[in-house]
């Protein structure tokens, strides 16, 4: 028998929900939009152990799903859409995700784009296959006896008119490709290319700003750390970081729709300080790094009392450091319940990122692979996360299942 369910009583009486539905990030968390989530939650839920969470998940297959602002798509909806195009981000506002993602970078012209890296366009768009490619920063090196494939493109090798060139793919490569149409095809067999075949429509971030604002969502941008040295082109870092926030205001957007985040804690800082409306809901982003240990505060690089003290409201660990293994099940991790203690509201990421979760789930389940064996262990795990560890909000690649459990697990409040 499978260890790691954890089996607590669901009742109208009794159960305590402690989703963030009241704070201000899920305030109106319902939105007005035709919502579809498609069998994969179903299919979940019918395959999870016997016990009163899957009881209650059972319960609200009737029911009619709305949009949640717990519900984060990360990138839209990469697990089978090309990440942050036009396609993947309607994908998961149809999937009912309250707040949509788009990690910003800029160009040679210094213009902001959607992009999880500056220097990732060889893995996510055609740019390889294109005129363009030449002008990488590492051209296209095929595979040649033990030595792989390698390729360096950036958004900043590139001005903006070039960019709208370009096409997106699923993000992947393949180490041992020859030629650059071996190279390209690298997607993993847990993901698919069916929605890649006739490409995706990449964005500018003000593009993603109307695109978010049209479907009803509210925006988490994450300001990328540049692969080029900074100032660029007399474009510093706090350009950059205005910048963005700019581009909100210019599109008549309020400050409590916003969530900017960055792993820099000084650009976090920056939005603290210059832009405080914004700053309010600044998210600082952290990760599982060399060392870590989620039950062994010796381990942690975070101070959290003097986050809190520099107005940093909102952190953002990855999964596994939020949730641990204790006597055999799924539990919050002290690194998780440390945080909340010193008054931090937490986001975290990412559910449906790393493969199956048949063969432990890869690095975002790092810290609880002992007890997952099978992918309805996603909702035990996002279980934990809402209700153990008091997260506000989970990025996920396939929101629907953020959204069908956050839809259930608010039902009548």
């Amino acid at each position: 028998m499978r260890t790691g369910h954890v089996n607590r009583e669901y009742s109208d009486m009794t159960r305590t929900l402690t989703l963030a539905l009241a704070s201000a990030m899920l305030a109106g968390a319902a939105i007005a939009a035709p919502i579809e989530l498609g069998p994969r939650p179903y299919y979940l839920i019918d395959r999870m152990e016997e016990g009163a969470l899957k009881d209650k998940l059972l319960a609200c297959q009737d029911m009619d799903m709305t949009a949640q602002k717990f519900s984060i798509g990360h990138r839209g909806a990469p697990l089978m859409f090309p990440e942050h195009t036009v396609e993947s981000n309607r994908a998961a506002a149809r999937m009912g995700a309250g707040v949509l993602e788009c990690d910003v970078t800029f160009t040679a012209d210094k213009e902001l784009v959607c992009r999880h890296a500056q220097n990732d366009l060889h893995t996510t768009t055609d740019i390889l296959a294109t005129d363009l490619g030449a002008k990488c920063t590492t051209p296209f090196a095929g595979a040649d006896g033990d030595t792989p494939a390698a390729a360096e493109c950036r958004t900043s090798d590139i001005t903006l008119a070039e960019f709208r060139t370009l096409t997106g793919k699923m993000d992947a490569a393949n180490p041992a490709g020859e030629t650059v149409e071996a190279y390209m095809d690298g997607t993993a067999g847990w993901r698919t290319d069916l929605y890649a075949a006739m490409g995706g429509t990449l964005m500018t971030h003000a593009e993603s700003i109307a695109l978010f604002d049209e479907l009803g969502a509210d925006f988490t941008p994450e300001l990328k750390s540049p692969s080029v040295e900074m100032p660029f082109d007399g474009f510093a870092q706090a350009d950059y970081a205005q910048k963005m926030i700019d581009e909100y205001k210019d599109a008549g957007i309020a400050p409590n729709r916003v969530w900017p985040q960055s792993f820099n804690l000084e650009d976090v800082l920056y939005w603290i300080e210059n832009e405080p409306e914004f700053g309010e809901q600044a998210v600082y982003l952290v990760e599982w790094s060399e060392g870590f240990d989620e039950q062994n505060a010796e381990t942690w690089n975070e101070d959290f009392a003097a986050l809190v003290d520099q107005g940093v409201n909102y952190l953002a660990p990855s999964i596994n450091m939020l949730v641990t293994v204790k006597d055999g099940e799924i539990a919050a991790s002290e690194y998780a319940l440390a945080a909340k203690d010193a008054g931090l509201n937490l986001i975290t990421w990412t559910l449906e990122r790393s493969g199956p979760l048949t063969t432990g789930g890869g690095w975002y389940y790092q810290s609880v692979a002992e007890a997952v064996d099978n992918d309805a262990d996603y909702f035990t795990v996002l279980d934990v996360l809402a209700q153990d560890v008091g997260v506000d909000g989970v990025f996920s690649d396939w929101p629907a299942t953020v959204t069908y459990y956050a839809n259930c697990m608010a039902q009548g409040m």
